[in-house]
């Protein structure tokens, strides 16, 4: 088939992989165009984009698909259908309808559960058990579309948005041929949307403040569900904002926000979560034991 591909983080890079070894003809690859990243402020390009060239395909990077330039080009790509994953920018109805057999976008959820931006992340801050990936028909509305392909995943106790993203953006990728082969021969089933949809939106900086008062497991969830971007974050006894990227449930009850021994366990509204992996502002992420070697934080204090 004649394929667009349209995706930019790294959990996009391994559907644009298994399409290029199923053979298809990638005649185009858009992604949201380079951004300064690091100390240098360097521009740099999405994963996406470095992948797509550095395979020698022809890569687009648009300010804005909604712009008339843009859809003249895309149209004049006359393509048999579209693949999009994460590609952060909103397609207008010129472009759906462009490819002769639509546009299809692989989604990180059980829609409609956890329609929009971080569908991932807010799974796991939730406390979902399960979640998926899917293969849908794109439209107008946001993740509103008939589902052609599905995978259910469990969420392990210990999976950050960085583990369950990995491992979903490859299970993801591998359903795209079967829904490729369906969709050119006309075969595929198309599935509407049932029940009541929630909405995964944008993390907020506000949000990543951890409140000691909720419970461990909602503070477990949110730790984990932030981690290792933007990073759930607490104040130490320094002031010193301090993230905490990786934790677990563990025993113990006190006032919320206190530390319960030397090792980093903190009492929550009820029970205690154990702090595994942190990182100071400025510094590498870190065991904890070796953040206390070097900044102890003796049992009795309170975290703020």
């Amino acid at each position: 088939m004649r394929l667009a591909f349209m995706g930019t983080p790294d959990f996009a890079v391994p559907s644009l992989a298994e399409l290029i070894a199923s053979g298809h003809d990638i005649v185009a690859v858009y992604s949201q165009p380079p951004r300064p990243k690091g100390r240098g402020q360097k521009l740099t390009p999405s994963p996406v984009h470095a992948f797509a060239e550095s395979m020698g395909l022809p890569v687009f990077t648009p300010e804005s698909m909604k712009a008339a330039e843009a859809i003249e080009i895309f149209r004049s790509l006359e393509l048999d259908a579209a693949c999009v994953v994460a590609y952060g920018q909103i397609l207008k109805a010129e472009v759906l309808e462009a490819p002769a057999l639509g546009c299809f976008n692989l989604h990180g959820s059980l829609l409609p559960r956890w329609r929009g931006a971080a569908p991932i992340q807010r799974a796991i801050m939730a406390g979902d058990s399960q979640t998926g990936v899917q293969i849908m028909r794109m439209s107008e509305g946001l993740d509103e579309g008939a589902i052609l392909l599905s995978e259910i995943m469990d969420i392990r106790a210990d999976d950050t948005a960085a583990s369950l993203s990995e491992r979903m953006s490859h299970v993801g990728a591998a359903l795209w041929s079967r829904a490729l082969a369906a969709i050119e021969r006309g075969g595929a089933t198309e599935t509407p949307q049932a029940g009541e949809p929630t909405y995964a939106r944008k993390i907020t900086p506000a949000e990543a403040r951890i409140d000691w008062s909720r419970t461990a497991v909602e503070v477990d969830a949110h730790i984990r569900g932030l981690s290792p971007f933007p990073g759930a974050w607490f104040e130490g006894p320094d002031g010193a904002r301090i993230k905490a990227l990786m934790s677990a449930v563990a025993d113990g009850n006190g006032p919320a926000g206190q530390t319960l021994n030397d090792g980093l366990t903190v009492a929550c509204g009820e029970g205690a979560v154990r702090l595994i992996r942190v990182q100071r502002e400025g510094k590498a992420a870190q065991g904890s034991e070796e953040l206390l070697r070097g900044h102890p934080i003796p049992a009795g204090t309170l975290l703020g």
